[in-house]
């Protein structure tokens, strides 16, 4: 993250003394990424944040699964609203595709999850339908439907669901950061003009955690497995913070497409970048307006990288084969493109109304577990095949 938070109180000056009523110095907690070269944020505890009482290994299937290679090679469909619920934002998570760079899972969570550390990279979470608060050190963050939400890379957290309600949610655990593109900053990183969103958009923690007491488990996935930690205290004991590391939000109701007279491919809407990936936001938008624009999306072989997209809502859920919660997946090798029928119906549409997220991985993504139990068999077949009512064009890979 790159711009600057301050929540609660912190001195006037860093690493000065910084004291309770009681004359007891709070205990300082900088959280840097790329060994202090990059962004930070200094956290103020009213205990030491690293008084470990005790740690064991524990398994948590839902972080270590190991994927397996598609085989044969074929585009595949996933209706991830066939899953069962599966408990908590943690351990709830169905793997649905990973690689080396990222993991794509689902989730259907309606408890509290444990709090939980991710020290392998940062996670950008896609809330499909539901509320609820995020907890962290930096305080509560509301997110609900549309949100992205993207949590640091080692930062304790826990997920609140709504009371009573049911939180689905598309989760992408980076191996490493996961940041705004490059060519949307200026040098020294405020969002352009010609960018799809803007500050104002970003939505942080903006009051402390309660204050909580006591020791506290952590969950923490790391690179040679998974560990439960106890610590002494609390995590979220913070008074104030400062600095430019935090969780935070973006909803895809305020990403701004960038439109074009002739069809444009999917990289004007990228919207977060990570090692080895990109994540892009198709909204409802006006289709391409010059007379002789086909606004279908032609055919085409990304030969570099698998593409997956993931469909919240829209138009398209009227049609029996792409429904909300629908995941396909087209891997390199593959030419794929718009459904038989599509690009000429598509002429006399005005406008694409979907909400939908596609993410691109550079390396091969192999399949998890949830892929096998909520796959379309007859995917593939679909445009030697035609299903009934197939003709208009619904956006890319559909």
């Amino acid at each position: 993250m790159t711009y600057y938070r301050r929540v609660g109180e912190v001195p006037r000056k860093r690493h000065s003394q910084f004291r309770d009523p009681s004359g007891r110095l709070y205990a300082e907690e900088l959280v840097g990424i790329e060994g202090f070269f990059n962004e930070s944020s200094l956290l103020y505890h009213r205990h030491t944040p690293n008084a470990l009482v005790a740690a064991e290994p524990v398994e948590v299937p839902a972080l270590t699964e190991v994927p397996v290679p598609p085989a044969p090679l074929l585009p595949r469909r996933f209706q991830t609203h066939d899953l069962a619920a599966s408990g908590d934002m943690v351990a709830g998570r169905r793997l649905v595709l990973a690689n080396r760079d990222v993991r794509i899972s689902y989730v259907v969570a309606r408890e509290p999850s444990p709090l939980f550390r991710d020290a392998r990279g940062d996670e950008l979470v896609f809330i499909e339908a539901g509320s609820a608060t995020l907890e962290s050190p930096y305080g509560p963050l509301p997110v609900g439907q549309g949100d992205y939400v993207v949590l640091p890379m080692g930062c304790v957290h826990r997920w609140l669901p709504a009371p009573g309600g049911e939180l689905r949610a598309l989760v992408i655990e980076a191996a490493g950061h996961v940041g705004i593109p490059a060519r949307y900053l200026s040098p020294r990183g405020q969002l352009l003009e010609t960018a799809p969103y803007h500050e104002r958009d970003l939505r942080g923690p903006d009051e402390l955690p309660a204050a909580a007491e006591g020791s506290a488990e952590v969950i923490v996935r790391h690179r040679d497995g998974v560990t439960r930690h106890v610590f002494a205290h609390h995590p979220f004991d913070v008074v104030g913070w400062d600095g430019c590391v935090y969780p935070y939000a973006l909803s895809i109701y305020d990403f701004e497409p960038i439109v074009k007279r002739f069809h444009a491919p999917p990289p004007v809407l990228e919207t977060f970048c990570g090692r080895g990936f990109v994540v892009c936001s198709f909204c409802p938008r006006p289709v391409d307006f010059d007379p002789s624009a086909v606004p279908a999306p032609y055919a085409h072989s990304s030969v570099d990288c698998d593409e997956v997209m993931f469909f919240m809502s829209g138009a398209y859920a009227t049609r029996p084969d792409v429904r909300p919660g629908t995941v396909t997946f087209h891997p390199a090798g593959f030419t794929h493109g718009p459904a038989p029928g599509a690009a000429e119906a598509s002429i006399a549409v005005r406008s694409h109304e979907e909400y939908a997220v596609m993410l691109d991985a550079f390396e091969p993504l192999s399949l998890g577990a949830a892929a096998g139990e909520c796959a379309d068999p007859e995917y593939h077949l679909g445009w030697h095949r035609p299903v009934q009512g197939e003709g208009r064009a619904q956006g890319e890979g559909t």
